[in-house]
Protein backbone atom coordinates (compact mmCIF):
# COMPACT_ATOMS: atom_id res chain seq x y z
CA UNK A 1 0.00 0.00 0.00
CA UNK A 2 1.45 3.36 -1.01
CA UNK A 3 1.32 6.57 1.01
CA UNK A 4 -1.05 7.96 -1.64
CA UNK A 5 -3.39 4.97 -1.17
CA UNK A 6 -3.46 5.58 2.58
CA UNK A 7 -4.06 9.30 2.07
CA UNK A 8 -6.99 8.62 -0.27
CA UNK A 9 -8.49 6.11 2.16
CA UNK A 10 -8.24 8.62 5.01
CA UNK A 11 -9.66 11.47 2.91
CA UNK A 12 -12.62 9.30 1.88
CA UNK A 13 -13.32 8.32 5.49
CA UNK A 14 -12.49 11.42 7.51
CA UNK A 15 -14.00 14.25 5.51
CA UNK A 16 -12.84 17.84 5.95
CA UNK A 17 -9.38 16.76 7.10
CA UNK A 18 -6.02 17.23 5.45
CA UNK A 19 -3.41 14.50 5.56
CA UNK A 20 0.30 14.13 5.02
CA UNK A 21 1.40 10.52 4.69
CA UNK A 22 4.91 9.13 4.38
CA UNK A 23 6.01 5.51 4.34
CA UNK A 24 8.99 3.29 4.95
CA UNK A 25 7.69 -0.07 3.78
CA UNK A 26 4.73 -1.08 5.94
CA UNK A 27 5.36 1.72 8.46
CA UNK A 28 3.40 4.91 7.89
CA UNK A 29 3.79 8.39 9.35
CA UNK A 30 0.47 10.22 9.28
CA UNK A 31 -0.18 13.88 10.04
CA UNK A 32 -3.89 14.70 10.20
CA UNK A 33 -5.28 18.23 10.41
CA UNK A 34 -8.96 18.91 10.94
CA UNK A 35 -11.63 20.31 13.19
CA UNK A 36 -12.81 16.76 13.83
CA UNK A 37 -10.12 16.68 16.54
CA UNK A 38 -11.47 19.67 18.48
CA UNK A 39 -12.13 18.80 22.14
CA UNK A 40 -10.94 15.21 21.62
CA UNK A 41 -8.45 13.48 23.90
CA UNK A 42 -5.30 12.17 22.20
CA UNK A 43 -6.57 8.58 22.32
CA UNK A 44 -9.86 9.61 20.68
CA UNK A 45 -7.93 11.36 17.92
CA UNK A 46 -5.86 8.26 17.24
CA UNK A 47 -8.95 6.05 17.33
CA UNK A 48 -10.41 8.07 14.45
CA UNK A 49 -7.35 7.30 12.32
CA UNK A 50 -7.18 3.65 13.38
CA UNK A 51 -10.89 3.30 12.63
CA UNK A 52 -10.32 4.47 9.07
CA UNK A 53 -7.41 2.05 8.59
CA UNK A 54 -8.69 -0.92 10.62
CA UNK A 55 -9.10 -3.33 7.73
CA UNK A 56 -5.65 -2.57 6.30
CA UNK A 57 -4.02 -2.91 9.73
CA UNK A 58 -5.83 -6.20 10.42
CA UNK A 59 -4.79 -7.63 7.07
CA UNK A 60 -1.14 -6.63 7.60
CA UNK A 61 -1.13 -4.29 4.62
CA UNK A 62 -0.24 -1.59 7.12
CA UNK A 63 2.20 -2.87 9.71
CA UNK A 64 2.60 0.20 11.92
CA UNK A 65 1.50 3.82 12.07
CA UNK A 66 2.86 6.92 13.74
CA UNK A 67 0.03 9.42 14.10
CA UNK A 68 0.11 13.15 14.80
CA UNK A 69 -3.21 14.98 14.88
CA UNK A 70 -3.94 18.70 14.98
CA UNK A 71 -6.88 21.05 14.81
CA UNK A 72 -6.38 23.81 12.25
CA UNK A 73 -5.58 26.26 15.10
CA UNK A 74 -3.03 23.87 16.62
CA UNK A 75 -1.41 23.35 13.24
CA UNK A 76 -1.15 27.08 12.54
CA UNK A 77 0.23 27.91 16.00
CA UNK A 78 2.95 25.24 16.24
CA UNK A 79 6.45 26.60 16.57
Amino acid sequence: MSPEDVKILLENTLLDCEFEVASDGGHFDIVAIGEIFTNKRPVQRQQAIYGALGEQISSGEIHAVNIKTFTREEWNSRS
